[in-house]
């Protein structure tokens, strides 16, 4: 194009010939508007297209060029530029505007619940988003029919800086909007109002409802105080000049609301960070009838230290309530005068706890290894409160198995106690007649059966042995024992979590109604976040909170307080179908042998009262080792499988037993659980290899052993555990058995445990055992030798 001896290429950018010489230009050019110029001398702009032209033609020229104005006044502003949020919950359609296009541009659908949060700058009177970004911008107004154009230099340089600050707050902007959930976006401004201050940003509003919102900065401050029974809860929250009640705003948040209207009419958000600080408070606490106060029951110790850890809350509690966080510290109390023993010193730590909790008022769970003695901190406990005038009778509920262990050992240690066994179908079910007594014992299928005869009895202390029996809290008998009433819990078990964190839940709430709130609570709050996400800090707050009311130590932390060896007992009841079995055998060799027994026939007859006690004591283990159709169980078999279980992941097992046909039985069983085990009898031709398989491999953690293969010549240091399936005659030979693994080269404790059968030979014979010890000890050394040293009166015995 020529124009007046020069030639225009039309071109974006353009160029320009004249002379003969190509010229560009220092600003980019776009030819094409030039071209409706070049061969006129002026454009005609229809007047209902003017206010048009000049916004999407002359403005953006002014913006780039510097450009002489005739007809209409360009003035030009230099400032600061002022930051503003601006915040939305509407859904709008954004227009972006080309020269003579328009192309519309939807939102994302945003929730409901969504905040929109649009950063713009404001320079005197003119608005900028932030996205529009130019050195130059160009604002045209219209007065009557006189055109001004504003051209505002921008400052760059400081927009850039804020919005840097703004996105290292934790806002994230696309298209100068960052959309965040309402209860995030109102945190975000709680959380940096020293920056909005700083920055000095201004924040407008805008509300399809015209609804508006509390954005100054919400303060919450707690006290608790330690009052008898409880914590007293004082709260101060406050929006703006207003005081929320604390039972108001916890209302809110346990109904899942987060909004409220303040008296001014304006909606406050209740924090994010409230919610998730003081989740357990607000769970926990409660409104006391009497004064309307709030109150937090005082074994939620933990909780309320935690709060005062993190600087969430001002906690006042006694230096004797503080001790719980450290049981070393707690005082040291005498032994019960009545307690016929010495109490090892972690016994007696075990002992100082217990009577701690009582004085609080706090449940329990002894959660001591197997081994340490739960029993006998138990029972001192009892005899303590009785020779301290805390009058009551105090239930024990436990496995059917355990009750003449439990006999014995209060037998035993404390002979003073009155104890009295609720068992059997022939029971006394008056319940007024349990008050004659210092301690009941009874098992978890009474409980289930008589629940609501018991229930009407309030006990001094409850306790539940082998508390692992109520881990699923929807079982009858969980349900059944949270029916009884009594003035403190306890629980006894070794394995207080085997298979889900609802396992120490169902627990915990027995000994502490509410300490882990409900059910549901604890499933959204704690098992979720551990067992599906593995939130470790979920994790130590749950531990932090049952932490006060569990005692375990493992045999490692107290090895050097044990003896050499601990060797338990453990009896074994039989099933109905076992027992039957066993009374018709005992009455057939009873006939046989009892009519005919003096001392000269035994002399003479000796083979015949061996075969029967053998067979005996056959059926007391197993009926299938003298019935190959037997298809039945026993319960000594239910009671090692289950020891099996609950000791096998951390320890390694020697099982021994006298009968090579008995361990047949086990095998099996391991192999159907494809548990991977060692195997030594008196067939076995590769001894040492059994051997070093169990001692050098450490998926191999049990060794079944026939006491004739097995019982002396090994060394099997890696065992720490003993099982003992039948008595032997010789007790020597048990102890030989022990000493495979009790002996040089063992680092850790081992504990042995004799299974007896109840009401059965083993159980006579244990106790001619002890009754013979001298004579056990020097001359016994077959079984042969034990049935001469057998008398008329022994022989009666043991089949009577």
């Amino acid at each position: 194009f020529q124009y007046k001896g020069a030639y225009i290429i039309c071109h974006h950018p353009a160029w320009m010939v004249l002379e003969g010489k190509l010229f560009t230009f220092e600003k980019a050019v776009d030819g094409k508007k030039i071209l409706p110029f070049l061969n006129k001398k002026f454009i005609v702009v229809p007047k209902k297209l003017e206010e048009t032209y000049y916004k999407k033609f002359i403005a953006p020229l002014i913006e780039t060029f510097d450009v002489y104005a005739k007809g209409f006044e360009i003035k030009t502003y230099h400032s600061d530029p002022k930051p503003q949020l601006r915040l939305t919950t509407l859904r709008k359609t954004l227009t972006v505007s080309n020269l003579f296009e328009e192309t519309a541009i939807e939102d994302k659908d945003f929730e409901n619940d969504d905040i929109i949060i649009e950063l713009s700058f404001i320079y005197n009177r003119f608005i900028f988003k932030a996205d529009k970004v130019g050195e130059v911008n160009v604002k045209l107004e219209k007065a009557g029919e006189e055109y001004t154009f504003y051209r505002v230099n921008r400052n760059i340089e400081q927009e850039k800086n804020i919005l840097r600050q703004l996105i290292s707050s934790g806002l994230q902007f696309k298209h100068a909007k960052s959309v965040l959930p309402k209860s995030n976006a109102f945190e975000w401004i709680k959380n940096n109002h020293s920056l909005l201050r700083a920055l000095d940003i201004e924040i407008i509003q805008e509300s399809a409802d015209n609804k508006t919102y509390f954005i100054g900065e919400p303060v919450i401050q707690i006290k608790i105080n330690e009052n008898i029974d409880w914590f007293d809860i004082e709260a101060v929250i406050q929006f703006g000049e207003f005081t929320i009640p604390f039972n108001q705003l916890r209302k809110y948040i346990l109904s899942k609301k987060t909004e409220f209207t303040l008296p001014n009419g304006q909606i406050a958000v209740i924090p994010e960070s409230w919610i998730t600080e003081y989740n357990e408070l607000f769970a926990f606490s409660e409104v006391n009838e009497d004064t309307e106060g709030i109150q937090l029951k005082k074994y939620h110790i933990a909780l309320v230290e935690e709060l005062e850890a993190e600087n969430l809350a001002h906690l006042t509690i006694s230096k004797k309530l503080e001790k719980l966080r450290d049981f070393t510290k707690i005082e040291d109390i005498t032994p019960p005068e009545g307690f016929n023993g010495l109490l090892r010193p972690y016994q007696q730590a075990g002992f100082n706890w217990l009577n701690f909790l009582n004085h609080f008022k706090f449940g329990g769970c002894l959660a001591d290894d197997m081994g340490l003695g739960k029993t006998v901190q138990a029972l001192s406990l009892i005899q303590h409160l009785k020779e301290n005038n805390q009058q009551g009778t105090s239930l024990l509920v436990l496995p059917t198995s355990l009750v003449y262990n439990w006999e014995n050992e209060a037998r035993k240690f404390t002979p003073d106690l009155k104890v009295f066994t609720y068992t059997g179908s022939n029971r006394d079910k008056n319940p007024e007649k349990l008050n004659e007594y210092d301690l009941v014992l009874t098992t978890y299928g009474i409980i289930r059966l008589d629940y609501d005869i018991l229930s009407g009895f309030f006990f001094n202390y409850i306790i539940l042995d082998e508390s692992q029996a109520i881990k699923n809290p929807s079982s009858h008998i969980s349900k059944a024992v949270r029916f009884l009433n009594g003035r403190n819990r306890l629980i006894l078990t070794g394995t207080p979590l085997e298979n889900s964190t609802m396992d120490l839940w169902s627990q915990i709430d027995f000994i502490n109604p509410g300490l882990l709130g409900s059910k549901g609570f604890f499933k959204k709050e704690f098992l979720k976040p551990i067992e599906k996400q593995g939130d470790l800090k979920k994790i130590k707050r749950l531990s932090g909170m049952i932490k006060p009311f569990i005692m375990r130590r493992h045999k490692s932390q107290v090895a050097t307080e044990l003896p050499e060896k601990v060797e338990n007992v453990y009896y074994c009841s039989m099933t109905p179908e076992q027992e039957e079995l066993y009374e018709e055998t005992k009455s057939a060799y009873r006939n046989q042998i009892i009519s005919q027994t003096d001392n000269k026939w035994l002399k003479t007859n000796q083979l015949l009262v061996l075969q029967g006690l053998t067979k005996l004591r056959q059926i007391a283990n197993h009926p299938f080792m003298i019935d190959d159709t037997y298809e039945g169980t026993s319960g000594k078999m239910e009671d090692v499988v289950s020891m099996i279980d609950s000791t096998i992941g951390e320890h390694k097992i020697l099982i021994f037993s006298q009968f090579v046909k008995h361990l047949k039985i086990f095998q099996r069983h391991l192999d159907q659980q494809h548990i991977s085990y060692a195997y030594l009898d008196g067939s076995t031709k590769d001894r040492q290899k059994e051997v070093e398989t169990f001692q050098q491999r450490e998926d191999i953690k049990i060794f079944l052993i026939s006491l004739k293969a097995g019982g002396v010549g090994l060394n099997l240091t890696k065992a720490d555990y003993v099982f003992i399936l039948d008595p032997w005659w010789n007790p020597a030979a048990e102890a030989q058995a022990i000493d495979r693994t009790h002996r040089i080269g063992q680092e850790n404790k081992v504990f042995a445990y004799k299974f007896i059968t109840k009401n059965s030979v083993e159980e006579k014979i244990l106790m001619l055992q002890q009754r013979k010890l001298k004579l056990s000890n020097d001359l016994i050394t077959t079984e042969e030798s034990f049935v001469k040293s057998l008398t008329t009166e022994d022989i009666i015995s043991i089949l009577t």
